[in-house]
């Protein structure tokens, strides 16, 4: 198959293999930086108020857990009451201190009054962890209007109803950070996950414009962007017409583990990252589409390919 866009020069290759090498490099550097400033990490959330939503399980889950030990006040949110429950009660077990509540981000009046009353209970908000999140695999042909309202009140509205309860306590308190959860589907095309790339790319757009907005009034505002990690959501995940399981079976890389996610998401939220690329994975495939867009087209074409090639019609 010729694709008249998609044509890579050497001078192109090149480039790639010196991006592979340098990524390398500053994947390295991160490292030892991560375990050098650990320390200090731990320290600047220490009675810290943070909100947390999706905290039931996956990148959720380990962020309230980090942060309990690392002495924060955490409020564990999540449409899963039960999940959010025990989180919250394992980390009181352990001498932090928690609340869970049922929450469903897609009702925005829910999330102002948690929002409310953590703020009567403790007389601040210092982050706001904006994390639950669903998926929706499949080709956008077989995809109907309810799927995309679904995923858009989640994932979107979802963002958005925290965002902006949190923005207007802390611009009040002169103080505060907010913390979206994106996606590397966010930063690069994501075919068969259309759904999910739409909204993570919005949620993108959201976050590195209103960090420009905010900082004057001493709101900080960052995106993550976490790769393939073993959560729940792959559990909840609804596929149409394909078979995910196979598909992630394939995948040339190791899906990361929750616990590490959330520490190089709080690693990045202490040095106010705009943007926090996780794994080297994410950051070397971002790399590329900025470099040259059609850098990524023929692992992308191929992809689909692969997995309409087992795509069922029931």
């Amino acid at each position: 198959m010729r694709y008249r866009s998609d044509h890579i020069t050497p001078l192109a290759s090149s480039l790639v293999w010196a991006g592979v090498a340098a990524l390398g490099y500053a994947g390295v550097k991160a490292f030892l930086s991560l375990r050098r400033d650990a320390e200090n990490d731990v320290d600047a959330f220490k009675d810290k108020v943070a909100i947390v939503t999706g905290g039931a399980s996956g990148i959720g889950r380990a962020l309230c857990e980090e942060l309990g030990r690392r002495g924060a006040v955490v409020g564990v949110a999540d449409v899963n009451a039960a999940g959010a429950g025990q989180v919250a009660s394992a980390i009181t077990a352990s001498g932090g201190r928690a609340r869970a509540v049922h929450l469903d981000v897609s009702q925005v009046k829910d999330v102002r009054q948690f929002i409310d009353e953590m703020i009567a209970e403790h007389g601040r908000l210092d982050y706001m962890f904006n994390n639950a999140g669903i998926a929706i695999a499949g080709e956008v042909r077989d995809l109907d209007l309810e799927h995309w309202g679904r995923m858009l009140d989640v994932n979107l509205w979802g963002i958005i109803h925290g965002t902006t309860a949190a923005y207007q306590v802390m611009s009040k308190q002169g103080f505060g950070h907010i913390v979206n959860t994106a996606s590397a589907g966010g930063l690069i095309p994501t075919p068969m996950l259309t759904t999910y790339a739409t909204t993570k790319h919005a949620v993108m757009g959201l976050s590195t414009s209103l960090r420009i907005e905010a900082a004057a009034l001493g709101v900080k505002v960052s995106v993550a962007c976490p790769g393939l990690t073993q959560t729940g959501l792959f559990d909840t995940t609804v596929s149409v017409k394909v078979n995910l399981e196979k598909a992630i079976s394939k995948l040339p890389f190791k899906i990361m583990d929750p616990a590490d996610c959330a520490r190089v998401i709080l690693h990045g939220v202490v040095r106010n990252k705009a943007i926090i690329p996780i794994t080297a994975h994410t950051r070397l495939t971002w790399w590329l589409y900025r470099l040259h867009p059609s850098l990524l087209n023929p692992p992308l074409y191929k992809m689909v390919a692969y997995v309409r090639a087992s795509r069922s019609e029931t």
